[in-house]
């Protein structure tokens, strides 16, 4: 198969977690627009590229630097989710009206924009690391997504949680940077059992995720 087919082909099964959760929302009724999905997955592509320019200045070897490299993402993830929220808050560009804006709302739609932010991300993430990794670009290309999305999920809460809890925030950014850190661990090791385990890793991330994701918008009292 040609580079090129290789490419596509990678692009095509880190965009089936997009498609899914997108299908999820819309079935499930959620009060999530198509217009923050959208900006929620345009941050997450474009947060690829500052996670760039943070892997040089924290460039460091051993396995420090795997939990280091899963830093720098989840931070880039972080900053540009700060900007989003603001910008959605101050621009009003919220689905409910101001009377149903409490804080479950907000921690609801935080952590949805955490999700698809990291579904973004392992978009650009998959495309890059298979083209420069072909080796063990498969895997990566089943496993990033969920990893990235239970992730973003964990960062995009702590985004709504840190003015009234910093230190649930904090733990919440950590935890994901562990989860991160630990998946990259595994993929670095050879043998098919460190595989397994990072692959259980990715799916108790994300299950926890998806219920969490559940629970917040059923806590609106607006969805079934």
């Amino acid at each position: 198969m040609s580079g090129t087919g290789a490419f596509f082909i990678l692009l095509l099964i880190s965009s089936m977690p997009v498609i899914a959760v997108f299908l999820w929302f819309r079935l499930a009724r959620y009060p999530f627009s198509l217009l923050h999905f959208s900006i929620s997955l345009l941050v997450g592509v474009t947060s690829f590229f500052p996670a760039l320019i943070f892997q040089e200045l924290f460039s460091i070897a051993g396995l420090l630097g795997i939990f280091a490299y899963a830093f720098t993402e989840e931070l880039s993830r972080l900053l540009l989710l700060i900007i989003l929220y603001l910008l959605i808050h101050r621009l009003n560009l919220t689905v409910l009206p101001e009377a149903n804006k409490n804080e479950s709302y907000i921690l609801a739609m935080a952590s949805a924009m955490g999700l698809i932010a990291g579904l973004g991300f392992a978009l650009m993430e998959s495309a890059a690391y298979g083209a420069s990794v072909p080796d063990n670009a498969l895997l990566r290309a089943f496993t990033a997504a969920p990893l990235h999305g239970a992730c973003g999920f964990r960062v995009g809460s702590s985004v709504a949680l840190f003015r009234e809890s910093p230190g649930r925030a904090f733990a919440r950014f950590l935890f994901a940077v562990i989860i991160h850190g630990m998946y990259n661990f595994m993929l670095e090791l050879p043998g098919l059992l460190p595989s397994i385990a990072a692959i259980f890793i990715v799916l108790s991330a994300l299950t926890s995720a998806v219920q969490g994701i559940r629970g917040e918008m059923k806590s609106l009292s607006l969805v079934d």
